[in-house]
C-alpha cells in the first residue's frame, strides 16, 4: 500500500538551537517525530511511561545524531501528570520552544458497546492530559518570552466521523478546539499552535486495527489517494509546524490524509 519513496525523508528543514518535547515519544508515530526532530539539530526531551523505551531512545537519539536528550517518565492519566511533565521538561534544558503532543490511546467500540472506563481513560489521555500539558508549557513560554511552537497531533477522526471510535472521534476533536484556544489567546505573546490531523497511519496500534484486509478496504476507498500514511509523511509535517518555516501558520488543523476529509 505504501511506496518506498513515501516513507523516505527528503526535509531540509532544521530545529537547531530549539528544544523539543515529545510525548508518547518511543513508539509509533511519536518515536519517528523523535528521529525526525533529532535528525534536525533539535534538542529533545522524550516523554513516555517505561523507563527502560526511554533510555533506549535516548542512548540511540544521542548517538546517532549527536543532539542532546532529556528523558521524562510520567503516566499522563495520571491527574498530577501534565503539571509533572511541564515542569520536569521545562527544567531539563531551562525552557522549551516547541511542545508535541502526540500521545494518544483508542478503544476501537461501538456507540452501544462502549464502555465507560475506556470512555474517559481516552478523554483523559487524548484530551485532558494534552492540554492541561499545553497550558502549562505555554505559561512557561510567556514568562520566559519564548516565541514557541505547540503542534497536537490529532486524527482525521476529529474532522470526520468514524464508526467505532465514539470516544476517540470525541477526545480528538475536543483536542483540535482546545488547540485553537491556545493559538488565540498566546498568539499576542509569538507563541503558534496547530494541529495535524492523520487518516491511518501504518504504525504498530495502525496495523493491529487497521491490518484486516476487510476492515481496510472501506476505509481505502474513501481515501483518494488509495493508501494509508507512513509515520514519516506525519512527522515531517510536524516537523515544518515546528520551525521558523512555518512562522505565521497557527490556529490550523492540517489533515495528512490524502484527500480522506475531503468528503
Amino acid at each position: 500500500m505504501t511506496t518506498i519513496a513515501a516513507a523516505q525523508s527528503t526535509t531540509t528543514v532544521r530545529l537547531d538551537g530549539k528544544r523539543a518535547l515529545i510525548t508518547g515519544a518511543t513508539k509509533g508515530i511519536g518515536a519517528d517525530i523523535a528521529r525526525t526532530f533529532a535528525a534536525a539539530g533539535a534538542t529533545l526531551v522524550l516523554s513516555g511511561r517505561d523507563s527502560a523505551e526511554l533510555a533506549t531512545a535516548r542512548s540511540t537519539l544521542a548517538g546517532a545524531y549527536g543532539v542532546e536528550v532529556a528523558v521524562a517518565e510520567v503516566d499522563l492519566a495520571d491527574p498530577d501528570g501534565p503539571a509533572e511533565l511541564a515542569a520536569q521538561a521545562t527544567a531539563a534544558f531551562g525552557g522549551l520552544d516547541v511542545l508535541v503532543n502526540n500521545a494518544g490511546i483508542s478503544y476501537p467500540e461501538s456507540v452501544v458497546d462502549t464502555d465507560p472506563g475506556h470512555f474517559d481513560q481516552t478523554i483523559a489521555v487524548n484530551l485532558r492530559a494534552p492540554a492541561l500539558l499545553a497550558a502549562a508549557v505555554g505559561a512557561d513560554m510567556v514568562r520566559q518570552h519564548i516565541a514557541g511552537s505547540i503542534i497536537t497531533v490529532a486524527s482525521a477522526a476529529a474532522l470526520a466521523p468514524l464508526p467505532e471510535h465514539y470516544a476517540y472521534c470525541a477526545s480528538k476533536a475536543g483536542l483540535i478546539m482546545a488547540t485553537k484556544v491556545l493559538a488565540r489567546e498566546l498568539g499576542e505573546h509569538g507563541i503558534r499552535a496547530n494541529s495535524v490531523c492523520p487518516t491511518v497511519v501504518l504504525t504498530e496500534m495502525g496495523q493491529r486495527v487497521w491490518g484486516e484486509a476487510a476492515k481496510a478496504a472501506p476505509m481505502l476507498a474513501r481515501i483518494p489517494l488509495g493508501r494509508f500514511a507512513v509515520p514519516r509523511e506525519v512527522s515531517e509535517a510536524v516537523l515544518w509546524l515546528a520551525s521558523d518555516a512555518a512562522s505565521m501558520i497557527s490556529g490550523v488543523d492540517l489533515p495528512v490524509d490524502g484527500g480522506y476529509t475531503m468528503g
